[in-house]
């Protein structure tokens, strides 16, 4: 399976600082598919807690129906100028659309939610 640059293999991917998570779509036709990339730097307390934050609300709210893509922007700079990020961790919701974006470790799951338009932003 090609990895998130589309021409290479997972491994090239990885090599470049680019590493795709992937869930089965349990039900194509019926499941709406959330395109997640997550920029970090390295492998720095908050990138990690950001990784792992990720996974388990995808697990909890998006399960088989999410692709987590993480970026790792000291091995991959110039990435950063693809979803104008300024600051790291940031979580960008590529699909569905409109794209949003969400900075920090993602530890507050009410903000995730919110941010991710999962749930109404409070009145």
């Amino acid at each position: 399976m090609g990895g998130a640059g589309g021409n290479g293999t997972e491994a090239e991917d990885q090599e470049a600082g680019v590493s795709v998570q992937e869930t089965e779509l349990q039900n194509a036709e019926a499941a709406e598919h959330w395109d997640l990339r997550l920029y970090v730097a390295g492998q720095t307390p908050k990138s990690v807690a950001a990784l792992t934050n990720l996974q388990r609300f995808c697990e909890e709210h998006l399960a088989g129906k999410y692709r987590i893509e993480v970026v790792d922007l000291v091995a991959n700079p110039q990435l950063a100028r693809t979803d104008q990020i300024l600051a790291i961790p940031t979580l960008v919701r590529r699909l569905p659309e409109p794209m949003r974006k969400i900075i920090g470790d993602l530890s507050n799951s009410e903000r995730v939610l919110v941010g991710l338009d999962l749930r109404p932003r409070p009145a």
